[in-house]
């Protein structure tokens, strides 16, 4: 049985990363192939600050949600690629507001945000830095 909570604590964080880009590159791909449909969720004031059509916006957040997912699944550059998705998750989540998707939003940030703190994990392809390994001390 310890074997199997050692494995389970080891791999953890990666299932989690991995769950995670998943659900970031299939929202990504869903706005790449039906634009249209996400732009209701574009807020009246990005629209009028950026003079760009909500549908540019739209095309702009999939490409920011594959690159960033991309090197979230693959754990290159972790830490950067999950605060700036959890950043980008929470503010979603704001502009949503207070409804089911808003505490779904803020589900996937924070767990987003946890990947952030733990920093590379064993699966990724960046190794932990030594800097990491000596916080993990404390």
């Amino acid at each position: 049985m310890q074997k199997f909570i050692s494995f389970i604590e080891l791999y953890s964080p990666s299932v989690l990363r991995y769950g995670m880009a998943a659900v970031i590159l299939w929202f990504s791909l869903q706005q790449f192939i039906n634009a249209s449909a996400w732009t209701a969720f574009v807020p009246d004031s990005v629209v009028s600050l950026s003079h760009m059509n909500a549908t540019t916006l739209v095309y702009f957040n999939a490409l920011f949600e594959l690159v960033f997912g991309v090197m979230f699944l693959f754990g290159w550059q972790t830490r950067l690629a999950a605060l700036l998705l959890s950043l980008h998750l929470f503010d979603i989540m704001w502009a949503v507001g207070y409804s089911e998707i808003g505490v779904r939003d803020l589900g996937l940030a924070v767990a987003t945000f946890v990947v952030f703190m733990n920093g590379p994990d064993t699966l990724c392809i960046q190794p932990k830095s030594e800097s990491s390994q000596i916080l993990k001390q404390y």
